[in-house]
């Protein structure tokens, strides 16, 4: 089982693996450890990685990076619409309203689902992990933000299955970083004991997240998150671009926001020039050759100057810092320490911003780039039976309170109910009674639209099915289990239709729909007061506990609103499952979903199929021009100066044709051509013979070596360690095994002359007689002669 943490950035990703000696973040085949998040399309395949980024200016139009903002998201979203501009790639309007990618494929024009195309990014991810543990890997925990909302955690674990991977849990990236620095604590407080408070800062190349985390032996518990869902590395390098912008523009009247490639090529030298500011408080220089319309450019930065600029955006440092403190009721001396991560708190003033808030020196003992991935795999090691893990539980936190909304036949209208408050704890299930006589919807919806990155609060609509009244027709019991799972993600994960059956005439009074309100309400307080009670170290079990819990909350309500009764009635109840139909936002249907995962297996076999088109490719290049070296070099002794001609202009032939008629052949083309350039002269033999030969020559070697050796050490008036009649011996030894199988000759391939004439089997060919044997075939019926007998030996072939 394989145990993989991927760290899904928004312009890098890392991928880190569980060994015997612990948590190792891991190289691609560029030997980098950082992979972008990117990918290039082009005529023949794809290129993800490394290989993608090296064409965001040569192939713009087709090559597409920082997607991973998209996911979830309507194309008629604002957000979507301000970043539509500043990209390179054409965003398109899928049928379903949700975002898309153009792009040129196989020279067609094709549309992309984020999902799909974050399936891709995964596929080389899942690729650089196979490479590492050498064995298929299927599960994995990959990191998302914490603010990110249902419909893109649902969009991301839609995209793991594209990749044919098995999310065991999406988990939210500063969460992961905590965990990367707890697990490993030996001096965190006692479970009794007050925990130790830690706040951890993440800013990245989009996002700036914050989290603050009660830690105690063997517990990480999130307190509260704040964030800035826009504040990254990119808004600085923006600062930049519009400085130089505006100064080529009057300096050398240039118009770069025209050109997009111009404008990428800025953005590659502003994203430089602002991490080696970040070491340098000199001027720098920028200079770049040929920018735009032939025309070199340079000018010059210092980061006194550049911090003037990015006053707006250092603002926006604080407010999240000061947020989550407030929503954990706790003072900057409760706070431990401050672990900051993410590529953009190199910036010397975002750090000092941080440190000079919590009065503090922040700490950088996780690695800022790779935390978030080993935090995955960790999780994944936890998640996983094949290791065994230092017990740690984790309980994270709901970012926006979801609250549920349905139609009130006694109120005639709308009601609505918050089930999970802000921050409240996760993964978590409450059960919810409903009293109805027949089938209806609950929406779900985010109850503070403000807090939102998002236009759209809705989640989803839940239609409980098959609901029917009691016998007596009165309303019958509905008990619906509402659900925020491992993942974030909400959902009505069961509801059951309770049946009561009495043994007498005492009829109950029917419970008002006013008074199932209320019991939600109580039952929703009664739960939170619990789980605040509570030490909880297993969320999933305690999910259980509390359907438990709500059931008695439910029998003391019924007591309270029940009025005396002369004679109790005998009850006997049965509860039956009901079905749920969901209907989710901008969700993938299954049919949808099964056909990305289909043509996601055809795109990597085509990938696969050109890779090793150019391996052959490459491999006659090589040859070729190893082959002329070698010519000049070690076999130039050996080579006759004809041969050695005649040679090296078929070498150049086939160095000609292959960057001319050559480019673009198949791969049996190029395989056809190698096998046309080697020597061919050895190549009937088979395997085993050639083993034998070379096993031989080697044994014969290591002979000589050892006597010459041992000569070597003799004194010269001694007789010698052998003589010359044992290395002839030797010698013709070597020669009695080698020679017969070196000098094999080729066999003869003729076509049976059977075939060329089956009217006349055993007679002469057109009055050739045995021209091509040697031989008269015998007749039919005649005993075969002692030629005929050697027959087969000629024709072992």
């Amino acid at each position: 089982m394989s145990v993989v943490g991927i760290d899904l950035g928004f312009q890098s990703c890392y991928v880190a693996v569980a060994r015997a000696g612990g948590i190792e973040t891991v190289a691609n085949e560029y030997s980098d450890r950082s992979t972008p998040a990117c990918i290039s399309f082009g005529p023949k395949n794809r290129s993800i990685g490394a290989a993608a980024k090296s064409q965001v200016i040569s192939n713009a139009k087709n090559t597409v990076q920082s997607f991973k903002r998209f996911h979830g998201r309507a194309f008629s979203d604002p957000f979507v619409q301000a970043e539509k501009a500043s990209l390179a790639y054409e965003l398109v309007q899928l049928p379903t309203g949700s975002t898309g990618i153009k792009a040129m494929y196989m020279e067609e024009e094709r549309n992309f689902t984020i999902e799909q195309v974050t399936g891709m990014l995964l596929t080389k991810l899942k690729e650089t992990a196979e490479n590492a543990l050498k064995k298929p890997v299927v599960d994995c925990v990959v990191s998302v933000p914490c603010f990110y909302t249902d419909a893109e955690r649902r969009s991301v674990m839609d995209a793991t299955q594209i990749a044919g991977l098995n999310c065991l849990r999406l988990i939210n990236e500063t969460t992961a970083v905590a965990l990367a620095y707890g697990i490993y604590k030996q001096d965190l407080p006692a479970l009794e004991e007050k925990p130790r408070n830690v706040v951890f800062v993440d800013m990245g190349h989009s996002a700036y997240q914050v989290s603050v985390c009660a830690f105690n032996k063997g517990k990480l518990k999130v307190l509260a998150t704040a964030f800035d869902t826009t504040l990254g590395g990119r808004k600085f390098d923006e600062v930049l671009v519009e400085y130089f912008c505006e100064e080529f523009g009057k300096k050398y009247k240039l118009d770069i926001k025209s050109k997009i490639r111009a404008l990428l090529r800025l953005y590659q030298e502003c994203e430089r020039l602002k991490k080696l500011m970040s070491a340098n408080a000199s001027d720098l220089p920028m200079n770049i050759e040929c920018f735009m319309n032939d025309i070199d450019v340079s000018g010059t930065m210092n980061r006194s100057k550049f911090l003037e600029m990015c006053e707006g955006l250092l603002a926006r440092v604080e407010p999240p810092l000061r947020s989550v403190l407030e929503q954990a009721r706790l003072k900057k001396e409760d706070i431990y320490a401050v672990e900051i991560v993410g590529g953009t708190t190199r910036i010397p003033a975002v750090k000092e911003k941080i440190s000079k808030f919590f009065g503090k020196e922040v700490s950088t003992t996780l690695n800022a780039d790779e935390a978030v991935a080993r935090g995955c795999a960790l999780q994944c090691a936890i998640l996983s039976p094949a290791f065994k893990v230092r017990e740690f539980s984790i309980t994270d936190l709901i970012p926006y309170p979801i609250s549920l909304r349905w139609n009130s036949p006694a109120e005639e209208g709308l009601s609505d109910c918050e089930v999970f408050p802000k921050n409240h704890a996760a993964p978590f299930s409450k059960v919810l009674t409903f009293y109805r006589k027949e089938p209806f919807t609950l929406e779900a919806y985010y109850s503070s639209p403000k807090e939102l990155p998002y236009p759209d609060p809705a989640i989803a609509h839940f239609l409980v099915q098959k609901v029917t009244p009691q016998t007596d027709g009165s309303s019958s019991k509905v008990k619906v289990k509402v659900r925020v799972n491992i993942h974030g993600i909400f959902s009505v994960s069961s509801a059951s239709l309770v049946e009561v059956h009495k043994s007498d005439e005492n009829e109950e009074p029917m419970e008002t729909d006013q008074h199932a309100k209320e019991e939600e309400k109580m039952q929703v307080d009664e739960e939170q007061q619990k789980a605040e009670e509570q030490q909880q170290t297993q969320p999933e079990n305690k999910a259980e506990s509390e359907e438990m819990e709500t059931c008695q909350a439910d029998s003391k309500d019924k007591k309270v609103d029940q009025p005396p009764q002369a004679k109790k009635a005998k009850v006997k109840t049965t509860t039956v499952d009901l079905p749920i139909e969901n209907q989710l936002v901008w969700q993938i249907g299954k049919d949808m979903l099964n056909l990305f995962i289909e043509n996601e297996g055809k795109m990597i076999m085509q990938d696969k199929l050109e890779k090793e088109r150019n391996d052959a490719k490459n491999a006659v290049e090589e040859y070729v021009y190893e082959m002329r070296d070698k010519l000049c070099g070690v076999y130039e002794k050996f080579v006759s100066e004809d041969d050695r001609n005649s040679f090296t202009l078929k070498l150049e032939d086939t160095e000609i044709w292959l960057y001319e008629d050559g480019e673009d052949q198949p791969k049996q083309i190029y395989i056809d051509k190698l096998t046309e350039l080697k020597d061919e002269l050895y190549e009937h033999l088979d395997e085993a013979d050639v083993a034998k030969v070379e096993k031989s020559a080697n044994e014969a070697m290591e002979w000589m070596n050892n006597n010459l050796n041992l000569q070597n050490k003799r004194s010269l008036t001694l007789d010698p360690v052998i003589k010359a009649k044992d290395i002839q011996a030797k010698a013709k030894e070597l020669a009695s095994i080698c020679n017969p199988i070196v000098n094999k000759p080729k066999p003869k391939v003729e076509l049976p002359k059977e075939e060329q004439k089956p009217t006349e089997p055993n007679g002469p060919l057109d009055g050739q007689g045995d021209a091509g044997s040697g031989t008269q075939p015998p007749e039919q019926g005649s005993a075969p002669t002692a030629t005929d007998k050697k027959l087969p030996e000629m024709d072992i072939d």
